[in-house]
């Protein structure tokens, strides 16, 4: 990191960018379940996180009922 780093700018920008994808990450997997295309009861969700340009690769999986 630089000198001229600010880090709180930098938290409210990642927090930003999570708020969104959370948002939108719930409203498409209310969508999915609320069309029927999901059979049984449950639903086994990825959600993987990149940074062009970087080796960052962070999985996380979960599986949740419905």
């Amino acid at each position: 990191m630089t000198a001229e780093f600010d880090e709180d700018r930098f938290n409210m920008a990642i927090r930003k960018f999570l708020k969104h994808v959370g948002v939108t990450s719930q409203r498409e997997i209310e969508n999915l379940v609320r069309s029927g295309a999901v059979k049984g009861g449950q639903l086994k969700l990825r959600m993987t996180l990149s940074a062009e340009g970087t080796a960052l690769k962070h999985v996380v999986e979960e599986t949740i009922a419905l």
